[in-house]
């Protein structure tokens, strides 16, 4: 049994506490944390991005979706801690198995700043059904971990506005008038991918997500931004200043929420929120729910970052372009892993200008590991590359001009004729949904059965959803628009396309054991025309990597389909080839002709 689950149930013993939930987050959702609040790994062991640790008197389970079922056995084993498969026949959810186990006169707790105020809504229900008391106001983690790690103290800088596109002055007037169109007179605003926009501000303290840590509250007059303020150079404290905000020391804002006026309308994301900070709202203010009004014209590119965007994706279309040659003429004559193949696709994008790092972590998954959506290798599970078959890759970089996802499966060898037919049936769904023309007002769902549609032709299919937004230089993962064909969580909203949004097109096969096919490039919604009939709009493709033709099979292309990748690929070698070698063009020019 781990030492810190020992350490935990005794922290828990001292406190009166009889079940304690530990999920992954941060203070503000963040899909990936920093060292400091890895709370669920620190008592676990399990390092997985996703899971839920809940600990009892006499048993502790971690729930984890598929993906992780494989590390979570390993990580979890002799540890005192039962895996719990998320989806699988038989396991209750984390709210399933509390409505089972919480009894009158027992105490569940968690700390209300990790949590998100739905699920600590949820959870204090079932408290309440049950007789039981709710503790949020402890970090019991905290009390155990000894040498925790500090917060992250990387420094804090501006996106100018040749990057922005829009000042910080004039996004904070917008907004200011749409919290009064709301009828609020107060924001707070906790998600950070919304607060570094507004504010123009990028940082590093969210791996692969340039953010800063904080939260703000804006009324008419006033901007309050927590955060460490110690991040903050002079000169740009002294800039945000000059634009009305004022900075306050992070943890601060807990204290101070309970300060609101009584009589205030307040707005807020419930979505968004922890369960501390809309619990410490007063209750006699007026709440208004609704979404984060940021989140519309940060969806929505301005023509400075449209313009910026393209230029990132040539850059990273320059990377990964060589990259893929440097597959092709290195597998099979030298050790190459999953891991350093990463590690070298790492080194060709930092060799671009204004690079800042990678989007996400990367996949690299070959052969039977390219049929697990989000594989992740690790020192156990890094196969060697082979002259034959796939390799999935699946990574991104974040410039100063924009942020890039792109996916690639790369030829290392003979293929069988499956393997080139199900290459080729992606491929449609890819090149149908990027010749997409679609009235104004359609969202994901109208748009999601032109990738699917070739593989429901034949009875097969992708368990993902076809495509998500993407922030510039924020989260590569970003509403408010998707591509998927339903619902999905309980949510009711698919938000239309509007132009300035980028979002994914990466429709997949993935057949276990054997190998996995997805293809990905980011597309750009743009006016196409306006008739009679209304407004009309397509996609213009901002990746520029070329496909592999050694993969298609081009009679199983329609005309229009053929069309759509030969000018796709002209494109490519009109970007990239300037920025090539003679002798890189010539292996380039054979890579994009015409099929």
């Amino acid at each position: 049994m781990r030492k810190e689950l020992i350490a935990l149930r005794h922290a828990m013993e001292q406190s009166g506490v009889d079940v304690y939930v530990i999920p992954t987050d941060d203070f503000h959702g963040s899909e990936y944390v920093g060292d400091y609040f890895r709370c669920r790994a620190y008592v676990s062991g399990f390092t997985g991005s996703a899971g839920t640790l809940v600990v009892a008197k006499d048993w502790a389970g971690l729930w984890t979706d598929g993906r992780y079922f494989l590390q979570g056995a390993q990580q979890l084993s002799g540890s005192g801690i039962d895996l719990c498969k998320m989806g699988e026949p038989g396991v209750p959810t984390v709210l399933g198995w509390l409505k089972d186990n919480l009894k009158e006169g027992m105490t569940l707790g968690f700390d209300g700043r990790s949590m998100t105020a739905g699920t600590g809504l949820a959870m204090a229900e079932i408290a309440e059904n049950t007789g039981a008391t709710l503790r949020f106001d402890f970090d019991l983690v905290g009390e155990i971990w000894t040498d925790r790690p500090h917060m992250s103290q990387a420094p804090a800088w501006e996106l100018g506005v040749e990057y922005a596109g829009e000042s910080r002055k004039d996004k904070l007037a917008a907004l200011r008038k749409d919290v009064a169109e709301l009828g609020a007179d107060t924001f707070v605003l906790t998600s950070l991918d919304d607060l570094c926009w507004l504010l123009n501000i990028r940082g590093d303290d969210v791996a692969c997500c340039p953010v800063v840590l904080g939260d703000l509250i804006l009324t008419e007059d006033a901007l309050i931004l927590y955060t460490d303020e110690r991040k903050f150079s002079p000169e740009l404290r002294g800039a945000l200043e000059a634009d009305g905000v004022t900075l306050r020391p992070y943890l601060q804002l807990y204290q101070d929420i309970h300060q609101i006026p009584g009589d205030s309308r307040v707005l807020v994301d419930p979505s968004k929120l922890n369960y501390a900070i809309l619990k410490g709202i007063p209750a006699t203010v007026t709440l208004i729910e609704h979404t984060n009004p940021t989140v519309g014209p940060k969806s929505v590119k301005n023509a400075v970052e449209c313009e910026n965007e393209r230029m990132a994706h040539i850059k990273d279309g320059v990377a990964l372009t060589r990259f893929m040659k440097w597959l092709h003429d290195h597998v099979g004559k030298e050790t190459i892993t999953e891991i350093s193949a990463a590690e070298k696709l790492e080194q060709f994008r930092g060799e671009m200008e204004h690079y800042l790092g990678p989007s996400f972590e990367p996949i690299m998954g070959y052969g039977p590991h390219g049929a697990i959506i989000h594989y992740s290798a690790t020192p156990e599970t890094d196969a060697e590359l082979e002259p034959h078959g796939f390799l999935l890759s699946d990574t991104g970089g974040h410039y100063l001009e924009g942020s890039t996802d792109v996916t690639r499966t790369f030829v290392l060898g003979p293929l069988t004729p499956d393997m080139r037919h199900h290459y080729t049936m992606v491929l449609r769904g890819h090149l149908n949904l990027a010749g997409a023309v679609f009235k104004k007002g359609c969202g994901g769902l109208n748009l999601d059965l032109l990738a699917r549609a070739p593989f429901w032709e034949e009875g097969l299919d992708y368990n993902h959803g076809t495509g998500h937004g993407v922030g510039y230089l924020l989260n590569v993962h970003e509403g408010p628009q998707n591509i998927r064909y339903r619902l999905v969580n309980g949510n009711t909203q698919d938000a239309p396309m509007e132009p300035g949004m980028i979002t994914s097109n990466e429709p997949g096969l993935y057949l276990e054991g054997k190998y996995g096919i997805r293809l990905e490039n980011l597309e750009l919604c743009v006016e196409r025309e306006i008739t009679d009939y209304g407004t009309f709009l397509g996609f213009d493709t901002l990746t520029m990597c070329p496909f592999e033709r050694d993969a298609i099979i081009p009679e199983e292309l329609s005309p229009k389909q053929r069309a759509l990748l030969n000018a796709y690929h002209k494109r490519v070698y009109e970007l990239v080839s300037p920025y090539f070698t003679d002798e890189e063009n010539t292996w380039l020019r054979e890579a994009t002709a015409e099929i």
